[in-house]
């Protein structure tokens, strides 16, 4: 096969980086007909950077795409398995992460031999400033803008590519040093204006990279912004003194002036990665790659790797569409890889904030900070860091269970998940919340056998905590006439049944979610149109203001102080007779655009009055709910509020507010902050992915001090046991999965416990004999999924 399509007979890449080079030998491999062109501005064997690290995972994928140049990698690469951390005057050190360090100049010198080899023109010393006249030049069929960073072709054409470029709040520079470090290693010091961290690993014999990063308003108070180079490297040197053994660190970038060495991190997102131009008279398609296309924080270490599997990708496309026209081949390229970037970067960009608030974890004690730092992508788990080094993580699941008063199963530590907490006077047998699902079942407000299965079955299936679906204090409180609503003798004896099931069989700690639908209210069931008004029988609704949630909705009465007096007692009424049923747990609703969050939310709140404008007036209304049931709730028995953390909206609240908010309630009594987002107006575009609110709840509990539950796209019991472990949250909730499988707590259990078979469940009773063996038989016959050992964080 002489050309993997008829259209393509030249390929010209702008950019002699890896993403650059490695395409252009990739396709001249598989391809000799083809002429390849990589014009580079910097001199032949020229470049400036340190190391570049990847995982092991990385090395097999290039293995398959090239054995002869994977090979003279690897005769380059520095191996490693640790990573240590320094913090506070003490060390601790895991291994089993698997990392490959080589110098960048050495990177690409190996990929330059190559394509000499191969038979790939590299052109050097050519600064490009016009990709149409290079492009007619060489006659190309194929342009690949892998020109960088700061890619001019991206700008010539951003029309086309849309790049949303996010610049970062944490500078750093990019040092070497002639110590060479046996670990990837983190180093974080304090100083009198705030903290600095070290990521330095060796990447050949003599040579380690040293990265200085902290947040900009620190450099800024330490006068780093007017030093010298000399002094801005000499004061690094002083402060990670303890960590060089007397070594320097040294600058490469002696061409920059003053402090312009020290960046500030540009993520880089574009919404499409082909354009089509007219070059004389024919359609040319110019294709980014490599961080001219995106980038990901230097702290995932993924950079020079998503570049080189960029390559690999378009070159397989067109190998494996051989004979498919140039069109579709770039369609399936930018498909299939946009996605595996995104999923780089949002875990890139949990890692990038996690550096950029580094105090946010510095109450925790070393061993918790960590695990955090180890899993601060959330692409490594808790299971996951067994495959690495399980005898660190069962030393750290030991120290946990020490904190949390848990108790040792044959042996072993408790798993995070299955840990004890208790809050006031209610003691939860692990951190496991079945989520408040609404069920459209009930019946002029009473909720009836249905609820009784529903809510009994997942009661004796193992989770500490099962939530009642959001519950009305009034008739018009209902989001559709299937809801449960609690204003009546009725309606609170159903309940009471249901919390007396609980008591009686499961172990589980029953609690009660109120709210109150606001303007989202009389609507259809949920499976008949979600969101949609009644077809006839429409009831009034109230709101913050006279804003319908959609055009097609009701328009909302806005509520007078009348309405809201009337509207604060009848919560207090049915907080009353919550606490008569039974219940032990009491969370209000505060979310989703419902009543109360239509006060919240600046989207939904255009008072004039002391009710709107600023946060704190926004919040007034549910801070006066709130402590009016708190004031008739039992004193020994917990309140929860759950709040959107961020409305994904354009003029929205932020996750900045959602701290400020929790603030507020906690000031006013509560004791847990249920952390969701999204859902208060219909333009809300959230990003979605596994955990994805989980860091809303981990910037709460770590900023605010007070007790999370993270909620949202927590499917495995690995999930529960990493936010758990990492201090991210205190209680999971989980609704999905305890939907298919009301032991879904139960059943994750006894696959933990496999590790040891003959462990007793710690949150079940004596007399529970038989779930237990259920749970263990299952447990047995099942297959526990972990990640790829060598999947980085």
């Amino acid at each position: 096969m002489n050309t993997p399509t008829p259209a393509l007979r030249r390929i010209l890449c702008i950019g002699g980086g890896p993403a650059g080079l490695y395409f252009g030998l990739l396709m001249k491999r598989r391809f000799p007909a083809l002429e390849v062109t990589v014009v580079e501005r910097n001199r032949p064997y020229d470049t400036f950077g340190w190391g570049v690290v990847f995982s092991d995972q990385t090395l097999v994928n290039l293995r398959r795409a090239d054995p002869e140049t994977a090979q003279a990698m690897q005769d380059a690469f520095n191996h490693w398995d640790d990573i240590e951390v320094f913090y506070k005057g003490a060390s601790v050190r895991s291994g089993g992460h698997g990392f490959i360090g080589i110098g960048r100049k050495r990177l690409l010198n190996i990929l330059q031999e190559r394509c000499e080899a191969l038979g790939v023109k590299l052109v050097f010393e050519t600064d490009v400033t016009d990709d149409q006249a290079l492009a007619q030049q060489y006659g190309a069929d194929l342009v690949i803008a892998s020109d960088g960073l700061n890619s001019r072709i991206r700008t010539r054409y951003e029309s086309t590519f849309q790049p949303d470029i996010d610049t970062r709040l944490c500078r750093f520079v990019w040092l070497g040093t002639k110590k060479t470090f046996d670990a990837f290693t983190f180093a974080f010091e304090q100083t009198e204006h705030g903290w600095f961290q070290a990521h330095a690993y060796k990447f050949d014999d003599e040579t380690s990279t040293f990265i200085v990063e902290t947040p900009e308003p620190v450099w800024k108070a330490h006068g780093i912004e007017d030093m010298s180079q000399e002094e801005g490297v000499a004061f690094c040197e002083k402060l990670f003194a303890k960590y060089l053994d007397g070594n320097a660190l040294i600058s490469n970038a002696k061409h920059l002036r003053g402090s312009a060495n020290w960046i500030r991190f540009p993520r880089v997102i574009c919404n499409t990665w082909v354009h089509w131009q007219d070059i004389a008279g024919k359609q040319t398609p110019i294709v980014l790659m490599g961080d001219a296309a995106h980038t990901a924080h230097f702290s995932i270490g993924s950079g020079t790797k998503l570049a080189l599997e960029d390559a690999i990708d378009l070159a397989n496309e067109f190998t494996d569409n051989a004979g498919a026209d140039m069109a579709t081949v770039l369609q399936g390229y930018e498909a299939r890889r946009s996605v595996e970037v995104l999923k780089i970067q949002n875990a890139a960009r949990n890692s990038t904030e996690w550096f950029e608030h580094v105090d946010r974890y510095t109450g925790m004690e070393i061993q918790q900070f960590a695990y955090s730092l180890l899993t601060r992508s959330q692409r490594i788990s808790h299971e996951n860091l067994r495959l690495r080094d399980a005898k660190w993580l069962e030393g750290y699941e030991d120290w946990l269970q020490s904190r949390a008063g848990g108790r040792s199963a044959g042996g072993k530590p408790t798993p995070p998940m299955l840990l004890p907490l208790k809050v006031r006077g209610v003691e939860l047998k692990n951190r496991i919340v079945v989520s408040p699902m609404a069920q459209y079942k009930a019946q002029d407000g009473v909720v009836g056998d249905w609820h009784l299965m529903h809510l009994g079955a997942r009661a004796v299936g193992g989770a500490a905590l099962v939530m009642v679906e959001m519950t009305s204090p009034t008739p018009e409180g209902r989001i559709t006439p299937g809801c449960p609503g609690l204003w009546n003798d009725a309606q609170q004896a159903a309940l009471a049944r249901i919390v007396d099931f609980a008591r009686q069989n499961g172990g589980a700690r029953m609690g009660l979610q109120l709210g109150h639908s606001g303007p989202k209210g009389s609507t259809q069931l949920g499976w008949e149109a979600m969101d949609e008004p009644l077809a006839t029988g429409n009831w009034p609704l109230l709101s913050a203001s006279a804003l319908p949630y959609g055009q097609q909705n009701q328009v909302p009465k806005a509520m007078t102080r009348a309405d809201m007096d009337a509207m604060t007692a009848a919560f207090v009424e049915s907080t009353q007779r919550a606490a008569a049923a039974g219940f032990d747990w009491l969370e209000l609703h505060c979310a989703h655009g419902y009543l109360l969050s239509a006060f919240i939310c600046p989207l939904t709140n255009q008072r004039s009055d002391g009710y709107g404008g600023s946060l704190e007036n926004r919040c007034r209304y549910p801070l006066e709910v709130f402590a009016a049931m708190r004031a008739a709730w039992p004193a020994d028995k917990p309140m929860s509020v759950r709040i959107s953390a961020h409305d994904w909206a354009p003029g929205g609240n932020t996750p900045d507010d959602a701290v400020a908010i929790a603030r507020l309630f906690k000031a006013a009594g509560c004791d847990v902050i249920d952390v969701s987002s999204g859902q208060t107006t219909r333009q809300a575009k959230p990003v979605y992915g596994r955990m994805y609110q989980t860091p809303f709840a981990d910037r709460i509990r770590n900023e605010v001090d007070i007790l999370t539950m993270a909620v949202g796209a927590i499917s495995e019991a690995d999930h529960a046991n990493s936010i758990i472990g990492a201090g991210r949250a205190d209680l999971c909730a989980v609704a999905r999965p305890h939907l298919a499988d009301p032991a879904w707590t139960l059943h994750e259990a006894a696959k933990l416990q496999t590790r040891a078979i003959d462990w007793p469940l710690p949150y079940l009773s004596g007399r529970d004999q038989l779930y237990r063996e259920i749970a263990r038989q299952q447990a047995l016959q099942g297959t526990v999924v972990t990640q790829d050992p060598a999947e980085t964080s």
